[in-house]
């Protein structure tokens, strides 16, 4: 720790504007940002009522439904013209066939570990004795999402999948 104040105060002055100016950049470089949400559903009888809440899936067993939100931010200063989101199938998870929806947005899958992506129907994977067969929900790797709309700056959009632990 420097002895002079001045100094020190002077250091932090410098590195608080690096930092400011290297976030600044990495928006400018890319400025669509995607969170990745995991829940369980929970549900409570509340009143003689059942009600179903979303809770974070810290801990998860074989079996369970986990669903995944996705937040979509465009933080940079510009509209991005329908931005392109694609996000894998977790490790040890078996993707929900059709519950891939986002408002606005046309989805897609891949079987080969995010290379390539089609719609659903015309996918196709290497079956017994490497014949090609329609692929199935289990098979998939990666989900994309081609959102319809534009992103404005500081805005936000949310697409969302479902997922069976293995």
């Amino acid at each position: 720790m420097s002895k002079n104040p001045a100094i020190t105060l002077s250091c932090v002055a410098i590195l608080s504007l690096w930092l400011a100016a290297t976030a600044a950049v990495q928006a400018a470089e890319n400025p669509l940002v995607v969170r990745s949400i995991a829940e369980v559903e929970s549900k409570a009888v509340v009143n003689g009522r059942e009600m179903v809440k979303l809770v974070p899936a810290d801990r998860v067993v074989p079996g369970d439904r986990v669903i995944y939100t996705l937040e979509v931010r465009n933080t940079g200063s510009t509209t991005l013209e329908a931005p392109l989101i694609a996000h894998p199938i977790p490790e040890h998870m078996r993707y929900v066939a059709d519950s891939a929806v986002g408002p606005g947005a046309e989805v897609s899958y891949s079987v080969d570990g995010g290379h390539s992506f089609e719609r659903a129907e015309k996918l196709k994977v290497k079956g017994p004795g490497g014949t090609l067969r329609a692929a199935v929900a289990a098979d998939y790797t990666d989900i994309r999402w081609q959102l319809k709309n534009n992103l404005k700056p500081n805005s936000v959009a949310f697409v969302r999948f479902r997922t069976l632990v293995d």
